[in-house]
């Protein structure tokens, strides 16, 4: 776990500068020019950075070894990150969306060159890369954090797109779409904020992780073992655990049963790269139910 973490923070503070670089390019030459779709993809940028910043926090305190009252470890706090990578992106789209609105009233043509066109073109591509890495590093080292981050670049990228082309629309002539696409990017950004708070929503709440029938089918295969039922998933991405009912012959010893415990635990395990606690009750048999298949 602490491995995994440093390596996790490694990839944060490099996808931290490389967002803070996008953002005060974007920002300075969008405040400069007066376009406004160029100016609130900055400020995306710029909480790209304040997500990175609080990723770390997350990870760092979620690397913690379980103590006396965290019993279960600290793995939430890495979903609790997420969440509030979430909250930044709602609030970032929220303010983008008042200053678009804000142009309505108070109309002006922003001044657009051909530095605005390399600006966003380099950034997209830098972006396009961090996301790439980003989401490539977080399913490697099974990172919550890592993949919401990914996803809250990713948006960069349609945001940028969309930047371009309101450029497009003002050299052409028509300043009004500047505005109405900087409203396209508020929806965008609420779009992948309320995504990653459903996902974190699904960890905090215990929802279930893993199908049940699935995990007895792969138990049933387990020598010794009769049934199983009472199965419970719950966790994220890198931290599952299950619980379950297992049913062995009652006459088996203690000692026999829990290797059967023990092999259960192991087999999931391996099964299931994401699963990192096990825990099995043992139940005798009864005469009727050997050799069924129990997964209520």
């Amino acid at each position: 776990m602490i491995h995994r973490s440093k390596k996790v923070r490694q990839v944060l503070v490099l996808v931290l500068f490389l967002n803070l670089a996008v953002a005060f390019a974007k920002i300075i030459y969008g405040t400069l020019s007066g376009a406004l779709s160029m100016t609130a993809d900055g400020y995306h940028s710029l909480f790209d950075g304040v997500s990175n910043i609080v990723g770390l926090v997350g990870i760092y305190i979620a690397c913690r070894p379980p103590d006396r009252e965290h019993p279960y470890g600290h793995q939430k706090y890495e979903t609790v990150a997420s969440i509030f990578i979430a909250v930044l992106l709602l609030f970032v789209g929220f303010e983008i969306f008042r200053n678009a609105l804000d142009r309505f009233l108070v109309r002006s043509t922003p001044g657009v060159t051909a530095l605005s066109f390399i600006i966003m073109l380099g950034t997209m591509g830098v972006n396009y890369l961090v996301t790439r890495y980003e989401h490539g590093k977080g399913v490697a080292l099974r990172s919550q954090v890592l993949i919401a981050d990914s996803m809250h670049t990713k948006s960069d990228i349609y945001v940028s797109l969309s930047v371009i082309a309101s450029l497009v629309a003002i050299k052409s002539g028509f300043p009004l779409l500047d505005p109405v696409i900087a409203l396209l990017i508020s929806f965008l950004i609420f779009r992948a904020g309320f995504r990653i708070m459903k996902e974190s929503s699904r960890v905090l709440l215990d929802m279930s992780r893993l199908e049940e029938e699935e995990i007895c089918n792969l138990v049933l295969g387990v020598e010794g073992v009769l049934g199983c039922h009472k199965i419970r998933t719950r966790g994220g991405m890198g931290d599952i655990w299950i619980d379950m009912h297992v049913l062995v012959r009652p006459d088996m010893s203690l000692e026999d049963a829990h290797l059967i415990a023990h092999r259960v635990s192991k087999m999931l395990k391996a099964e299931y790269k994401d699963v990192s606690d096990v825990v099995v009750h043992l139940e005798p048999a009864s005469p009727q139910g050997s050799n069924s298949k129990k997964t209520s």
